[in-house]
């Protein structure tokens, strides 16, 4: 759901998820598509964790691989409508489905994304929560788009919607504590 709602936004051209402004960026600068730009760019965070200590679970893994596969499968399948209802509907439809597919992978507890980890580590480290989360995404998306990254209404509107979203889908998908098969080392979670 994650990677079907980013390639939504991708599609609609109305302005990328902070990240995948990111990965559309490599993408325009490289050989490889967004959806790879996404999963190559996954696994050079987690490397990252490795001085913050923190560890991957099978979700962090599946997320690193799997966001990116669908990222590049939606862009295929899906052509950006020439109507700007429908391009807005490609970005609020992925807004929400990359809130729904948040609340699914956090809520089964299988270990968190790797640019989430990455912000729970430098928390773990003295960083403000909001200060780590705020600072990498502005910086993921600065770069990005002097890449060449589409910014623009649908990546303020995700900024705006993503928190409160998660918000209210990740109760509802949240396993609990007994569903955790993996030993977090940030400071979420615990």
């Amino acid at each position: 759901m994650f990677g079907f709602g980013s390639g939504l936004m991708v599609q609609s051209d109305l302005g990328n998820p902070p990240w995948d402004v990111f990965h559309e960026g490599i993408s325009l600068v490289s050989p490889l598509s967004i959806g790879i730009a996404a999963i190559v760019t996954s696994f050079g965070v987690l490397l990252l964790w490795i001085p913050l200590r923190e560890r991957p679970g099978p979700g962090t893994l599946a997320n690193a691989v799997l966001i990116g596969v669908f990222i590049d499968l939606t862009v295929l399948a899906v052509d950006t409508p020439d109507p700007i209802a429908g391009r807005i509907a490609l970005m609020v439809g992925g807004v929400l489905l990359v809130g729904i597919g948040s609340g699914l992978y956090i809520g089964v507890r299988l270990g968190p994304g790797p640019r989430d980890g990455l912000m729970t580590g430098l928390a773990g480290k003295g960083f403000s929560l909001r200060l780590a989360r705020t600072g990498v995404e502005a910086t993921a998306m600065a770069v990005g788009w002097m890449l060449g990254g589409t910014v623009g209404i649908g990546t303020l509107v995700f900024a705006i919607g993503i928190g409160p979203l998660v918000h209210v889908f990740l109760p509802r998908f949240d396993m609990g504590p007994t569903a955790r098969l993996w030993r977090p080392t940030g400071t979420i979670g615990r």
